[in-house]
């Protein structure tokens, strides 16, 4: 009896030493909060040009989330994820002055992604010259965006709302169905699978659980299109599948996903939905694969940082140019032309240069997350691994507003749509200048740096 008892006693105390040591490390608090934001009205969808009415139905439905932390010492920030093609400077600038106004939280702290599904609603003026649309459409547009600011901005606040302690860890894993789609052909660079072209199949994964081991959240990420869908069903494409799958393996943990820099990666194969879901498979079981092997604590103090820089434009077209394009047979063209053209009677002058967000967040010593506005390309990101560490550093595009492709001095001398095509969409006059190579990278280290000191 005796001897029993000791033993009874030895297997508490470990017990006890084991949640003690748990505790310890939930230096966290951590809050998670959902909310539905598919269209309740038929609406024309975002991403292709050639679509020639609004959407037909609901496939699945569409989510805002948001991850909120809070350090030691009470510093917060806010990671929202969104399954919508973009956003705007205008919609994220708006949640997060009155996420501020509200909390006090700095600009720097509010990180903000999109999915850049392609089976979402038109959000804003995203890709303004892409559409010739009726003004009852504009008007569903805008009033969605409104009502999507809205819940944005609710989300966030549950979520910060509703802190708890937590533990955080990371890791990463692999799915290979990214493909470079920038193949070299005679005299052009062709929209097709390259297979030996550049790409990141990194799965960066972030894993919450509370003080008892139980996870509350994950949250992951794909530097790949979110265009495996094409059709007029509302949906989250392969990103979608992917949160879904996740969810149902863990039941009560929010999942949420974040789009890399893969402006020049597609999945592969795709077209069709069982597509959608065979990529959605992959890559749920990528994160789970990194959520049951060893991963890496997370801790240290969150340091944020956030600014705007000026990329270059080449010259702007002449207002006589402007005036042939409006003749043009690509009718696309003759959008851009129409915009500029207002821009030109409105400002006296067509802009040279555009605005793209930069932010930065370090989490300790070990941790840095890079998040860069754009359709980047899967360059930025192999480079900021290469410069900061592979294994700590993870890198997102789509974040706080989406202006253009962000090529870089390579793709602008080898030319193609990420350079030259795409700028029409975005009502930009263009190609980038090459200076937006060292502009962008400076400002990243710059920013790193800074949150780095004292992490």
């Amino acid at each position: 009896m005796e001897h029993r008892l000791r033993t009874i006693s030895v297997v508490v105390s470990a017990m006890a030493i084991s949640c003690t040591a748990q505790i310890v490390h939930a230096q966290y608090r951590v809050g998670v909060a959902s909310t539905v934001i598919t269209p309740q009205m038929s609406i024309w969808m975002s991403g292709y040009g050639s679509r020639d009415k609004p959407s037909q139905s609901v496939v699945q439905d569409l989510y805002t989330k948001a991850l909120a932390i809070e350090d030691a010492d009470g510093n917060r920030a806010v990671f929202l994820t969104s399954d919508i093609i973009g956003l705007t400077a205008i919609l994220s600038d708006s949640v997060a002055a009155r996420v501020s106004e509200k909390t006090g939280l700095p600009r720097s702290a509010i990180l903000m992604t999109a999915s850049h599904t392609h089976t979402g609603p038109v959000v804003g003026e995203n890709l303004r010259t892409m559409y010739d649309l009726p003004r009852e459409e504009w008007e569903n547009i805008r009033s969605y965006t409104h009502d999507l600011e809205d819940k944005m901005v609710s989300v966030i606040l549950s979520a910060l709302e509703n802190l708890e302690p937590a533990r955080l860890e990371r890791g990463n894993g692999t799915a290979g169905f990214a493909m470079n789609r920038r193949l070299f052909v005679p005299a052009q660079v062709a929209m097709r699978d390259n297979p030996i072209g550049t790409v990141d199949h990194d799965v960066p994964v972030l894993k919450v659980t509370d003080p008892q081991g139980k996870r509350k959240a994950i949250l992951f990420g794909y530097a790949c299109h979110n265009t495996t869908l094409s059709d007029y069903g509302i949906c989250g494409d392969y990103a979608g599948y992917a949160q879904e799958y996740l969810q149902e393996q863990h039941p009560g943990v929010t999942a949420l996903f974040f789009a890399g820099c893969g402006a020049d990666a597609n999945p592969s194969p795709r077209t069709g939905l069982e597509y959608a879901q065979q990529h959605g498979r992959e890559l749920s079981q990528a994160v789970e694969t990194v959520l049951n092997g060893p991963m890496t604590p997370v801790d240290g103090t969150i340091r944020t940082a956030f600014s705007n820089v000026n990329l270059p434009l080449t010259a702007a077209p002449t207002r006589e140019e402007l005036q042939k394009q409006l003749e043009d047979k690509n009718r696309f063209i003759r959008n851009r032309a129409k915009y500029l053209l207002e821009t030109l009677e409105q400002n006296g002058s067509i802009p040279e240069q555009h605005p793209c967000p930069v932010q930065v967040w370090g989490i300790g010593k070990d941790f840095l997350i890079v998040a860069l506005g754009g359709e980047v390309v899967s360059d930025y990101s192999l480079l900021f691994k290469y410069q900061f560490g592979k294994d700590r550093t993870w890198v997102a595009g789509y974040a706080n507003d989406t202006p253009a492709y962000i090529p870089t001095i390579r793709l602008l001398r080898e030319g193609g749509y990420e350079v030259e095509d795409s700028m029409i969409y975005y009502g930009l006059h263009g190609p980038w200048k090459p200076e937006i190579e060292p502009i962008l990278t400076e400002e990243v280290n710059r920013l790193a740096k800074e949150v780095q000191q004292g992490g």
